[in-house]
C-alpha cells in the first residue's frame, strides 16, 4: 500500500483508505527460495506478470533482488491478459526457464488459474504462486497469507468504521499467518523429490 501510494504509512494511513496488506510482492523472494529448495540447480526462473496491474513492477523488483542474492536469473514475462498466455509460455520454453513464479492476479480468477495450470502441466514447469487454490488446481506449490484469516480480520475494520472510526486513524495490518501448500502428486509427475524438511514445514501436502 505504501509503495503504490495508497497510504502514507502503515501506522498512519492518512486519507480515506485502510485495511489489510497482503504482503504479496514482499514474499516474492520467499517463493523463489521455496523453488530453489526443490530445484537447487535451477539457473533461470520465469515470472509471469500482469502488465495491466501497476503493482507488477514491485513483484518483479522484489523477485530480482532475491534472485541476485541467490545467483538465479529471472525471465520477466509480462502479459496483459489470458489471450497472451500461449505466447508467454512459448517464450519461457524457448528461453529454457526451469521454473515459474506466477503473479497472484492470475490465480485469483478460477478461469485464469485453470488455464495457467493447464499450461504449466503441458510444459512441465514447476510453478508457485500465492493462493492455495493454485496448488489445489495442480501446480507444484503455493505460499502466501492465510486468506481466510485475512477475510475474518476485515470484519474488524468494517465494525470500527461503521461505528465512526476514521480510516486515517486505523493502522494497515499485515498478515501474521502464512500458508505453504505442496502438491506431491504434481511433484511426482514432474520427477521431483520434495525435501523432507520442506514437507514438514508445509501446512498441507496434497497426495
Amino acid at each position: 500500500p505504501v509503495g503504490t501510494g495508497l497510504v502514507a504509512s502503515l501506522a498512519r494511513p492518512g486519507g480515506n483508505i485502510t485495511g489489510l496488506a497482503m504482503m504479496m510482492p514482499d514474499l516474492a523472494g520467499k517463493r523463489l527460495e521455496l523453488l530453489r529448495a526443490v530445484l537447487p540447480g535451477v539457473a533461470r526462473v520465469a515470472f509471469l506478470a500482469h502488465g495491466a496491474d501497476p503493482a507488477h513492477r514491485r513483484f518483479l523488483e522484489e523477485t530480482q533482488v532475491a534472485a541476485q542474492r541467490m545467483g538465479v536469473q529471472i525471465q520477466p514475462v509480462v502479459v496483459r491478459g489470458p489471450d497472451e498466455f500461449e505466447g508467454a509460455f512459448s517464450a519461457m520454453v524457448r528461453e529454457r526457464a526451469g521454473a515459474l513464479i506466477v503473479q497472484p492476479l492470475f490465480t485469483i480468477d478460477p478461469q485464469y488459474r485453470q488455464r495457467v495450470v493447464d499450461l504449466v502441466t503441458r510444459n512441465r514447469l514447476p510453478a508457485i504462486s500465492d493462493f492455495r487454490e493454485f496448488a489445489d488446481a495442480g501446480a507444484l506449490m503455493s505460499y502466501g497469507p492465510h486468506i481466510v484469516d485475512q477475510i475474518r480480520r476485515a470484519g474488524y475494520y468494517v465494525d470500527r468504521i461503521l461505528k465512526g472510526a476514521k480510516p486515517a486513524d486505523l493502522p494497515v495490518e499485515q498478515p501474521t499467518r502464512f500458508e505453504l501448500v505442496i502438491n506431491l502428486k504434481t511433484a511426482k509427475a514432474l520427477g521431483l523429490t520434495i525435501p523432507q524438511s520442506l514437507l514438514l514445514r508445509a501446512d498441507q501436502v496434497i497426495q
